[in-house]
């Protein structure tokens, strides 16, 4: 990094301001750009967002109230409540009044987009369900070069999210390969040797025990919560070590390596589902999340049915409420064809291959993604760190 070395040497050589993050970002209220109606459609052209994992929820026709955002006028929009946040450079409108969208107040002092490198600097989760802006994350102080340092910064840090991108890209492109691939040797449209089935008729479905906090124990088995399912993989933070819950007289929601387990509510349903590794054990299912288990169809098989047609199944079926929901009974009558097992083991070997390809960190794409991932943060941390200057 001899250049950042040369310019700090030659802008700040004693060291510089820390200042807090709030003094550099304005802020506006959501209130205006609020979706009126969760009825999504891809064929819309306004994207609604969430600060949080998911980003984009959907697609509007609501074309009043849209906040306005480009390249050349980005925005952040950052979660009031879990601090999460996102670089937004389009237009678009929101679904959560608990967002906050954030601009700069000078850029001839703070350069947007070192402000937004130093946010991802911070090493903050917040510890309870309030409001975090105003009272504490504006708070955070960050180290204030001069420009020419914050513009090296920037362009040292964007050339690597910029690679990160671009196997991002092509990580989708094959993807979308994957996606056509599997609707293809899916297709049973003009086979014989295949029987359609509902899934009841071939899987044993249970949905999970309802909960309280004062089931809550200080060691136990973890709960397989619908939040802990998102498009396809199951995950699992700190925060849910927090809730153990003891399994006795509750044995059979006891959930086991393979079953698949989908969400039953929340914006996402249809789009949450994933399956049980060893590694995610033990677990144990509860209220409004639906288990999948069979004995008779081969369960990977059973896996690349549903992540090829139960979205689209769902969409038709789910309540429209303001949290959709899918009942047992509609997912117990899921249609999927039903081929020799030899067959079916055939289709779940191929799906998984190509499957893994692409998800497992451990090698192709997604571990290039991560290992980009990790020289980002590292050059992030060496650079967004001075020597703080005396007053």
């Amino acid at each position: 990094m001899g250049k950042i070395d040369e310019l700090i040497q030659r802008y700040c050589p004693d060291g510089v301001e820390y200042v807090p993050i709030g003094d550099y970002l304005s802020y506006e209220q959501p209130t205006k750009y609020l979706v009126e109606s969760t009825k999504y459609d891809d064929s819309y052209t306004t994207p609604v967002l969430t600060a949080g994992q998911s980003f984009i929820l959907g697609y509007t026709k609501e074309t009043s109230g849209v906040f306005e955002a480009s390249k050349n006028n980005p925005v952040i929009i950052f979660d009031d409540f879990t601090t999460s946040f996102h670089w937004v450079e389009f237009s678009f409108k929101v679904k959560s009044s608990a967002m906050k969208m954030l601009r700069p107040t000078n850029e001839n002092t703070a350069l947007f987009r070192y402000l937004y490198h130093c946010m991802r600097n911070i090493q903050y989760v917040p510890g309870d369900h309030t409001r975090q802006w105003i009272g504490t994350y504006s708070l955070f102080e960050i180290p204030l070069p001069p420009i020419p340092v914050q513009e090296e910064i920037v362009r040292i840090l964007d050339s690597i999210t910029e690679l990160q991108a671009e196997l991002q890209a092509e990580l989708q492109a094959r993807q979308q390969q994957y996606q056509y691939y599997r609707d293809t040797i899916l297709s049973f449209d003009s086979r014989t040797d295949v029987e359609w089935k509902k899934l009841g008729e071939v899987a044993d479905l249970l949905s999970g025990f309802p909960f309280d906090s004062t089931q809550f124990t200080d060691r136990g088995t973890k709960l397989m919560r619908g939040v802990n399912i998102k498009r396809g993989q199951l995950c699992f933070n700190d925060t849910d070590d927090r809730y153990w819950v003891s399994t006795e007289g509750l044995e059979k929601y006891i959930v086991k390596e393979n079953d698949i387990v989908i969400s039953m509510d929340g914006s996402l349903v249809g789009r949450s589902f994933g399956m049980v590794k060893k590694e995610h054990l033990p677990l144990l299912l509860v209220q409004r999340v639906a288990r999948i288990r069979s004995s008779i169809v081969n369960i990977n098989y059973i896996y690349h049915c549903i992540n090829n047609w139960f979205p689209y199944y769902v969409d038709k079926k789910k309540t429209q409420g303001a949290i959709p929901h899918i009942s047992i009974k509609d997912i117990s009558n899921f249609p999927i064809p039903v081929p020799s097992s030899k067959e079916q083991e055939r289709i779940a070997n191929i799906l998984d291959c190509f499957n893994t390809f692409m998800n497992d960190l451990s090698q192709g794409l997604p571990a290039e993604i991560e290992a980009r991932q990790q020289q980002y943060e590292y050059y992030r941390d060496q650079l967004l760190t001075f020597k703080r200057k005396e007053a």
